[in-house]
């Protein structure tokens, strides 16, 4: 058994697709296929199915997977504690961010960590729901991400909360609500509602106020950012579910209303997993966030 083998192994798995995987490798498509059958051969049991149009893991490969990954991260521990030692910091971190991280200055954090550490290389992505973001971190996709908290602490993880503002209500400007300051859940069962998609942070928190008021709420229109719910509530399609500071923006044409009684708050945190090995440059990288991107009460 070949560490290259079980390289080629996660990647294809990752990737569901020997070509893809081939690509993501930079080596041909055929050499793939040829190592992974042969890692398949001497354990003597078959590791992907290959008989649909993508590829999946055997129920033995779903066992396998964690280990390999295990190894390889192992041996890039190695690699990197070596590095280290020498006084060199490369490699590759891989970064993951909730839509719309606007008010967090990502490119100056960014910016700073590539000036100090030339030689690591940094993949950010701003695709993805935090529960998607959160799988990613547990799994070692992820190095570290910027992900929307719910009412608890996410398992498995540690965190650094950098924002911490009130979900409000916001109507349009014209809107029968806006000469008011506050508004129920009850009083929000009766209009179309805007909110994010389920698996962010804030829309579990207000599914959460929800089900404990029994209101059931009337979502018409989902969207992925605050600035686009805004908007959306500026056009009078609904009230918006945002934090505070989206609908108190200067750019924002919509009232914000307090919900009484739900105390809602969003969070913004860093994330990082809790246990498993960390590369000195994903430490590195989480020791400049955690200094750029202080908490709200520092």
């Amino acid at each position: 058994m070949e560490l290259r083998q079980l390289e080629y192994f996660v990647t294809v798995t990752e990737e569901a697709s020997f070509t893809r995987a081939a690509d993501r490798l930079h080596v041909a498509q055929p050499g793939v296929s040829a190592q992974i059958r042969q890692l398949e051969r001497e354990l003597g049991q078959p590791l992907l199915d290959r008989s649909g149009r993508g590829v999946k893991l055997t129920e033995v490969g779903a066992a396998v997977l964690p280990h390999a990954r295990a190894a390889l991260a192992s041996v890039a521990a190695v690699r990197g504690a070596v590095d280290e030692f020498a006084g060199l910091l490369r490699g590759h971190v891989t970064i993951g961010a909730v839509d719309s991280m606007t008010v967090l200055d990502m490119p100056g954090l960014l910016a700073g960590f590539h000036r100090d550490h030339p030689d690591v290389e940094i993949t950010l992505t701003e695709e993805g729901l935090t529960t998607e973001l959160m799988d990613g971190l547990r799994a070692g996709g992820l190095d570290l991400a910027i992900v929307s908290l719910g009412s608890e602490d996410p398992p498995g993880l540690d965190i650094q909360v950098v924002i911490d503002t009130p979900v409000v209500a916001a109507v349009a400007r014209d809107d029968p609500f806006a000469g008011r300051d506050e508004i129920t859940l009850a009083e929000l069962e009766e209009r179309a509602l805007i909110c994010l998609p389920r698996g962010t942070g804030l829309r579990m928190v207000f599914d959460e106020a929800c089900a404990a008021a029994r209101v059931k709420p009337r979502v018409a229109f989902e969207a992925s950012d605050p600035p686009t719910l805004a908007r959306l509530a500026e056009r009078g399609l609904g009230v918006a579910i945002l934090p505070e500071v989206a609908a108190r923006h200067p750019d924002s044409r919509v009232h914000p209303l307090a919900i009484a009684g739900a105390r809602l708050r969003g969070r913004i945190a860093l994330a990082w997993r809790a246990e498993g090995p960390i590369s000195p440059a994903a430490r590195a990288l989480i020791a400049r966030a955690r200094a750029h991107l202080p908490s709200p009460t520092d």
